[in-house]
């Protein structure tokens, strides 16, 4: 999902909302959320996951072109952990997904009888 498909789901599910309303919604959302994390704080969102910032001690990298060694400078990048309520919800939509392409497969297939 894009942040536009995000804005426009947002204006259909409340049709109160216009949809520059539901995209000044998000966009403020978002920019507290990149404000945080600029500021080296954690974001918790129960039930969907967190944010936090991930150190990179610099180090001596290659050029895979020329094969020369390239310093690559310390850096912190944003890292997301799902909380505990997505995954079980992703893993049980994926399980469900699994079970019906299985189903699907056999249907096809004569059933073997068991003693």
């Amino acid at each position: 999902m894009t942040k536009s498909e995000l804005i426009a789901r947002l204006a259909a599910r409340y049709p109160q909302l216009v949809a520059k309303d539901a995209e000044f919604a998000v966009k403020m959302i978002l920019d507290a959320m990149t404000d945080s994390l600029v500021k080296g704080q954690r974001i918790e969102i129960r039930g969907f996951g967190s944010f936090g910032l991930n150190h990179r001690p610099a180090r001596v990298g290659r050029n895979p072109k020329s094969g020369e060694k390239v310093h690559v400078p310390e850096k912190f990048v944003p890292h997301f952990k799902a909380g505990k309520e997505l995954r079980e919800r992703v893993d049980a939509r994926q399980a469900a997904a699994e079970a019906a392409a299985a189903g699907a497969q056999n249907s096809g297939q004569p059933q073997q009888a068991q003693a």
